[in-house]
């Protein structure tokens, strides 16, 4: 036995991926029409590897439904390293696009078939990273029209104070009218 370790992991896995049972269309193809008793239904009954079944899956490591979202967590990771940039120096519009496109694919994610939950983690964590850069980039707007921070906040509770204000004058004229 070699030392090697891709040489190992090769040697104990060759069987599993060795004798996979005929598919329907094989059988077609040879003129059997039923099933047959020989190892290739005895190994149907037996529960199959797991690695064997990631690799046989619709969304498995063969197929691009794997591929496209382990490459899109490279944006979602880009997004988590520039909650440390200044919001001055983040793209509204960029953010915007990861916000809206993490909200629009993780919908379609439940709706195409396969129906692929690896893509619909990554679009989902794409559009809060987005959202959470787009709030960012917003209260930096309005502290920098409003001044500091505090005088935003007393703004913000004048706006609050004059709006109630407006609403029991309001119910005070409805219920002196009526």
């Amino acid at each position: 036995m070699s030392h090697r370790v891709g040489f190992r992991f090769l040697q104990n896995f060759r069987t599993a991926f060795r004798h996979s049972p005929p598919t329907v269309r094989q059988n077609a193809l040879r003129g059997s029409r039923s099933q047959s008793t020989d190892a290739s239904a005895a190994s149907a009954e037996k529960p199959q590897n797991v690695l064997v079944k990631l690799w046989n899956s619709p969304v498995g490591l063969k197929t691009v439904h794997f591929w496209a979202p382990i490459m899109k967590w490279g944006l979602v990771l880009a997004g988590i390293s520039d909650m440390m940039r200044p919001a001055e120096k983040l793209s509204l519009t960029q953010n915007l696009a990861l916000m809206a496109t993490g909200a629009i694919w993780t919908r379609w994610c439940f709706i195409i078939k396969p129906r692929n939950l690896l893509l619909a983690a990554v679009n989902f964590f794409l559009a809060c990273v987005g959202t959470t850069q787009v709030t960012r980039i917003f209260l930096y707007e309005r502290r920098k029209r409003h001044g500091s921070s505090k005088e935003a906040a007393k703004d913000i509770s004048n706006e609050t104070k004059e709006s109630a204000k407006q609403v029991v004058d309001k119910v005070e004229g409805a219920v002196k009218s009526s």
